[in-house]
Order: structure tokens, then sequence, then C-alpha cells
């Protein structure tokens, strides 16, 4: 796949849509609807839609997350990490939120979900 620029206006979307979060389904299941609904402050994407979360353990009501941002200089790097951890400790059943952000490897426009590459037209 060709890399293509990311144009903000192609997205057409203003106001990002919110994931509800399914009352009886797995831990793993409301931690993704969790983190769809936490968006990159740049784009109308959620970080997870965005390629940015690597791995999401889920051991009995602890959860860890392996993620990313899309470039070291990103202006969240700092806070983005806490964030994600806070809005998951909001789940009534997780006990301990870790939150681990890596570089390696490097974010790229080949890990966006299918659904954002559609809607950017990079497929």
């Amino acid at each position: 796949m060709s890399q293509a620029v990311i144009n903000l206006n192609q997205i057409g979307a203003t106001e990002p849509m919110k994931t509800p979060i399914p009352e009886h389904a797995p831990l793993k299941e409301k931690v993704i609807a969790v983190l769809k609904n936490i968006f990159d402050p740049e784009l109308p994407v959620n970080i997870y839609d965005l390629g940015l979360i690597y791995a999401i353990d889920v051991t009995g009501s602890d959860v860890s997350i392996v993620m990313t941002l899309t470039t070291p200089n990103c202006p969240v790097a700092g806070s983005m990490p806490a964030s994600v951890e806070c809005a998951i400790q909001e789940l009534q059943e997780v006990n301990v939120v870790k939150v681990e952000l890596t570089w390696n490897p490097p974010w790229n426009q080949d890990l966006l979900s299918d659904e954002v590459k559609l809607s950017l037209g990079l497929l």
C-alpha cells in the first residue's frame, strides 16, 4: 500500500460518534468500547481504529494496554497514556490499569482500521 497523506477534509466528520459500552459483554470488549470513545486530538478518529493500541491484556479484573502515538512529537505524548488509564479505570469491573507507551514499532498508516482507510480514501 502506498503511503498517502491524511487529508482532514476527507474525513468529513465534525463530531465524533460515541461507541456504547456493552453492559453484559466480556471485560475486553468493554475496554475496546472505551478506547473507541477516546479520540485523537488532531483527527476525528478514535485511538483504537487509528491503530494506536498494540495490545490489550485482561487478566481477571486487571487490564494492561500497550499503545503508541502517531509520532513521538505528538502534543499529547505526556497526557494520552494517563487519559487512557483513567478512562478504562472508570469501568466498574476494573481493578488495576497499566498503560505502556511504546515507539517500537513506529505507527504508520497501515495500522488504520479498514473502516478508517475507506473513509479516508486509502482503500
